[in-house]
């Protein structure tokens, strides 16, 4: 064999290897549904805060300790509990990205990923009255 012919075949050994080794980060998200089949296991559910039902935080008796309710986009609920403080602006959240297992009554979150409205939106009437009130002045 060649040595070109060898080196190509050992850059594509490596690369195969290389592939493999990082496949094993890629991650999906799970519906509350899948993740109660996959009970015990890690996985990402991302849903939102069902705003309906309480949230249960006190941060005087016992400040790592968080409950709260979320709802998929499939409409499955589920209870969350997340043994650490209350992440800021979870009520204001759009969606909320959680990583843990699945136990029988309860997520059992180990991070959770706030995943805010974006401060950059445009208001289209903001946008407006701002553009008319620079071409006044100008």
């Amino acid at each position: 064999m060649k040595k070109t012919s060898i080196i190509i075949l050992i850059g594509i050994a490596a690369l195969i290897v290389s592939l493999l080794l990082f496949s094993v980060d890629f991650s999906t998200y799970d519906t509350i549904a899948s993740a109660r089949k996959k009970e015990g296991k890690f996985v990402h559910l991302i849903a939102k805060l069902d705003k309906t039902q309480s949230i249960t935080y006190d941060p005087i008796n016992n400040p790592n300790f968080l409950s709260f309710y979320i709802v998929d986009s499939l409409g499955e609920k589920s209870k969350v509990v997340y043994h650490n403080s209350k992440p800021g602006d979870l009520e204001k959240s759009e969606r909320i990205v959680l990583k843990g297992k699945m136990g029988k009554d309860y997520f059992d979150c180990k991070d959770i990923l706030l995943k805010c409205p974006s401060k950059y939106k445009d208001d289209k009437k903001v946008l407006e009255k701002s553009m008319k009130e620079q071409t006044a002045s100008n």
